[in-house]
């Protein structure tokens, strides 16, 4: 792990050093995807995007977990990234799909000038930010996919983000084990926005978790 220290010298964390298993998974968006990391390292924690106990995992946690949906997604289209915070996974499906038209819904004004940043840090002219919550965005277009990481469980998630979902297409949402029992407990909502979901166990190539996608496809307009 590499260490990073604290201005006075008393502050040390280690960090995860991504191995040739993750140099593989992104490809040619690694080197991206690289300095995407360094630049939440050096300025994460201190715009409060993320915290000092999860900077220790950043690779594993955050940027191998967010490209769990890589596989779940269009070769072309549009999709809109909801309560993209720090930019996970929205930044990662940018850099590793540029094929794709992305939009970020955040509706926190920091964390949208942070996203700015990295925009153009990273040379991304596929992204689109929008300093809204996803209620917001109801009736100004819709999405051939739809992504979410940790922001609601699946039921509050289908009534926010139902309306933005196009015909044919899919909410796409990054879980921890417990998406089996959110998706059951989202049933009545799932019927009612005309969605079927599916869930994908999608193993880690840095720990022993997996990520579990779960794939809600429109199945009616």
């Amino acid at each position: 792990m590499d260490t990073l220290a604290g201005g006075s010298g008393e502050l040390e964390i280690e960090l995860e050093v991504p191995g040739p298993e993750v140099r593989e998974l992104f490809g040619l968006a690694y080197p991206d995807i690289a300095e995407f990391a360094n630049m939440l390292v050096e300025e994460g924690e201190l715009r409060g995007l993320i915290g000092p106990r999860e900077l220790p995992r950043l690779w594993s946690r955050h940027l191998v977990n967010s490209a769990a949906v890589l596989d779940f997604l269009p070769k072309k289209g549009q999709v809109l990234d909801v309560g993209s915070g720090a930019g996970f996974p929205g930044i990662v499906i940018a850099v590793c799909r540029p094929n794709l038209d992305v939009h970020l819904a955040e509706p926190m004004a920091r964390r949208c000038e942070w996203l700015a940043v990295v925009v153009d840090a990273l040379g991304l002219d596929n992204v689109t930010i929008h300093q809204a919550r996803a209620e917001e965005l109801r009736g100004k277009g819709k999405a051939d996919v739809v992504t979410s990481r940790a922001l609601a469980n699946m039921t509050k998630l289908v009534r926010m983000t139902s309306k933005l979902i196009a015909p044919g297409g899919s909410l796409v949402a990054l879980k921890g084990r417990r998406a089996g029992e959110e998706v059951e407990a989202a049933q009545v909502e799932l019927k009612r926005h005309h969605l079927a979901a599916s869930i994908h166990e999608v193993p880690s190539v840095m720990e022993d978790d997996s990520t579990f996608v779960v794939v809600a496809k429109r199945v009616r307009s």
